[in-house]
């Protein structure tokens, strides 16, 4: 089928990918109450008509921290990308910079930082938790410097990871040693186009930049056991302040909902903030970044 709206490539990559693959990028956290209702209260925003102006020539062009692009659109943080389509997040960097927005690198990616600047060779903006290692996050922003991203993205909303029911019941989550890789291999070989182009040719199936932290433990299990041990719940404003003094860049904040938290954001250093409660994949049964408008009215 062709592509033409979210719902038709929303089908395409169901068809596409392995369960377990699809159900990570497309699930909420527990009973996606959160994620439904960031779906509906954005379907629920009305725009305001105007008619009889001129439209011959619309500019969608923005400032972004001192750079210049095409629209206000930005391709975020996804983790695993890299599993979606090969070597996915470089793929994205260059779909970015054709359509001359940013594209930010996570910290979960398949693709490291060292990769996409040797393949890519632009900069691109990058992505960061706080972890309980702050020799490895030092590590990490090194990278990032010395690749010349041109942003750091902070994510403040996951101090834990959440908890996606979806994962577990698909195998990703959950399903540990031999039992779950063998239920994920016979979910990509009923998905023969995946299998091959990026299953077979999207080799290595490593998190780029975690894997020298994770040695010969490489395998998807372990990676989810490495986030639960090596994120950080003790992290408060004094690590973002930590953060601001390590980084010496554009700094944007992820996570924030409440004009208190921004506005404390922006004390601490930050050049802007993302409006989001991720997706509804952390926590469920809170409002979305959409029923906040009042509170982003404040954050300006």
């Amino acid at each position: 089928m062709n592509g033409i709206s979210v719902g038709d490539f929303r089908e395409r990559a169901r068809r596409r990918l392995p369960p377990f693959l699809f159900d990570y990028i497309d699930g909420g956290a527990f009973e996606e109450q959160t994620l439904r209702q960031n779906m509906s209260d954005l379907r629920a925003l009305a725009l305001r008509q105007r008619v009889l102006k001129d439209v011959s020539a619309i500019d969608l062009s923005v400032d972004l921290l001192g750079q210049q692009f095409d629209m206000p659109l930005v391709l975020a943080p996804v983790g695993l990308a890299g599993m979606s389509a090969r070597r996915g997040e470089l793929q994205a960097a260059r779909a970015a910079h054709s359509a001359h927005v940013p594209f930010c690198l996570s910290t979960v990616s398949v693709c490291s930082i060292a990769e996409l600047r040797a393949e890519f060779g632009r900069p691109f903006w990058f992505q960061l938790y706080m972890l309980r290692d702050r020799g490895f996050m030092r590590d990490l922003l090194a990278q990032a410097s010395t690749a010349r991203c041109s942003a750091l993205v902070f994510t403040v909303d996951m101090p834990i990871p959440g908890i996606r029911y979806r994962d577990y019941r698909s195998g990703l989550a959950g399903a540990p040693g031999l039992r779950g890789t063998l239920r994920r291999f016979g979910q990509a070989l009923t998905h023969p186009a995946w299998s091959w182009d990026v299953g077979l040719r999207g080799r290595p199936h490593v998190l780029g930049n975690v894997a020298p932290r994770l040695g010969n433990k490489a395998a998807l299990e372990d990676f989810f056991a490495w986030m639960q041990n090596n994120f950080d719940p003790s992290v408060t404003w004094k690590d973002l302040a930590w953060i601001r003094d390590t980084w010496t860049g554009p700094l944007i904040i992820k996570g924030i909902l409440d004009a208190e938290d921004a506005q404390r954001a922006a004390q601490l250093g930050a050049d802007a903030v993302v409006v989001s409660n991720h997706g509804g994949r952390q926590l469920d049964g809170y409002r979305s970044a959409s029923h906040r408008r009042p509170e982003q009215r404040r954050m300006n």
